[in-house]
């Protein structure tokens, strides 16, 4: 699937490794990047470093967070907004190729299924989300 992806994001110059933070920062904007990698259950240096690639690109921006001067606030920029529409596309293409002879009764478990396996993975307790 990363393959796909990447070859799919190639033209808006994202990597596999970028898309879940840009699409994270469009869904909770304002977050902080703290926030970002505790949501995404990744560690704080590939944020880091998939956030700089992403602000190199102009897609995101940060701003000191008004609250609590030691944190930085992550919002998308406009160019950042208008590739977000093309990303989701390109997901969702991918997306219906791994589909490709799976019914949607068998999608939904198997991603019940992912979602506890990562939940484990990650020690977090209760239901995944």
């Amino acid at each position: 699937m990363q393959i796909l992806i990447s070859a799919e994001l190639a033209p808006y110059r994202i990597g596999s490794g970028q898309y879940i933070f840009l699409m994270a920062i469009a869904f909770r904007e304002p977050i902080t990047q703290k926030a970002l990698s505790e949501s995404l259950l990744i560690d704080k240096t590939t944020t880091a470093k998939a956030i700089a690639k992403l602000e190199a690109e102009g897609y995101v921006r940060r701003e000191t967070d008004p609250a609590d001067n030691r944190y930085q606030l992550l919002y998308l920029t406009e160019e950042g907004r208008e590739v977000v529409p093309k990303v989701r596309q390109a997901l969702d293409r991918v997306k219906g190729k791994t589909r490709q002879g799976i019914s949607d009764e068998e999608y939904d478990v198997l991603l019940r299924l992912l979602k506890i396996v990562l939940r484990n993975l990650s020690g977090r307790e209760g239901k995944p989300e």
